[in-house]
């Protein structure tokens, strides 16, 4: 018997709250384990953490016509709810916390049907369509941003914020500086893709190299999608640079434990308005430019990002302005300005909630059985 199930995955966005919790109940000496799929980022991530993980077969639920929607919906989706059922009726959990994707509904599901209380948590400022469903049976259902359209019942809503993954909060600009053979007199931009990049992004900064290079230093997270290609396209282009312009950029496919250093010694982040991304720097005060992906989700993304931008913890920049020239031209006008970023950063703290673990670990004590 655990205390917690946690379910949830696909996207850090979607499993860097469940690692916060899962510290934060270690810590109370209560104790956990993960159900989420085989493949998402949760796959590697939670067992690295020593909590004990189950995956299940998911199937994705797409707001568009597909033929994978009928496997889906036919075979993949019973498939993992029946899977969550055996797996809950062998940890007998008193509580479900559920982080969103396509993972977390069938385990949602699965909990209602063993009588088992369930708290959803969505991170986002327009809730996803596998929270929008679990919600109907969640027993509490956790928001970051106050859910102003009713989204959800109104009796069941409680705002926590989102939490951040302890260890961010620990990293060290001389490690980074020494990690990535940084000039500390430069500023250094960190510019980021998620988990799989992003390639309108990458293609822009890849043009841009030569004149961003000229006012930063760049730790670039790009992804390694081969049907993209941009990995082996922007090593080309580092490889094109004059030696004293290479030497002011990394690239790297993904990062791990060094993001916290790396978030440490960031003068400027540039990525997408995911979930995971807009929360790190709102707890951590780093000054953003994001570019949201256009059309995500309902167009979460720009919500997010225009959360903190009101907040004036942010710039935003989209993607349909997003050309080589006008990224370097943001850019330059950013950092041109430094008492302005770190305005910027000190108001992006204003979003976040310092003590959201906190807040969530206390909702689910509440809501599970005895």
């Amino acid at each position: 018997m655990v205390d917690v199930v946690i379910a949830g995955g696909g996207t850090g966005g979607h499993t860097s709250p469940g690692l916060a919790v899962a510290a934060l109940l270690r810590q109370r000496h209560l104790t956990c384990a993960w159900i989420g799929s085989r493949h998402g980022v949760e796959a590697r991530i939670v067992p690295e953490r020593d909590v004990p993980y189950t995956a299940i077969p998911t199937g994705k639920l797409r707001r568009y016509w597909s033929w994978h929607n009928v496997a889906d919906l036919l075979v993949n989706t019973p498939t993992g709810v029946l899977a969550a059922t055996h797996a809950l009726s062998r940890l007998q959990p008193r509580v479900v916390f559920a982080t969103g994707g396509y993972v977390a509904l069938p385990v949602v599901l699965a909990a209602a049907i063993r009588r088992v209380p369930s708290v959803i948590h969505e991170q986002t400022a327009v809730p996803g369509l596998a929270n929008r469903l679990a919600g109907r049976l969640a027993s509490r259902i956790a928001v970051t941003f106050p859910d102003a359209d009713g989204r959800f019942p109104r009796s069941r809503v409680v705002v926590t914020g989102n939490p951040v993954r302890p260890e961010l909060r620990i990293g060290s600009r001389a490690d980074a500086i020494s990690m990535f053979e940084l000039d500390s007199a430069l500023p250094v931009v960190y510019i980021t893709g998620g988990a799989q990049g992003a390639q309108r992004i990458n293609r822009a900064v890849g043009e841009a190299l030569p004149a961003l290079l000229a006012e930063a230093q760049v730790i670039h997270q790009c992804g390694d999608n081969p049907t993209t290609g941009d990995r082996a396209w922007l090593e080309q282009r580092r490889a094109a640079l004059s030696p004293a312009l290479a030497g002011r950029y990394t690239l790297k496919p993904w990062v791990g434990v060094e993001l916290a250093a790396i978030y440490a010694a960031t003068t400027l982040t540039i990525g997408r308005a995911g979930a995971g991304t807009v929360n790190e720097c709102c707890h951590l005060g780093v000054p953003a430019l994001y570019i949201p992906l256009p059309g995500s989700s309902g167009g979460e993304q720009m919500a997010n990002a225009r959360v903190v931008e009101r907040a004036g913890g942010c710039a935003v920049l989209p993607q349909s302005e997003l050309t080589p020239t006008r990224l370097v031209e943001r850019v330059t006008e950013l950092l041109a300005d430094r008492a302005a970023l770190r305005k910027m950063g000190d108001q992006a703290r204003t979003v976040a909630v310092p003590d959201a673990a906190e807040r969530i670990v206390d909702v689910l004590l509440a809501t599970a059985r005895r």
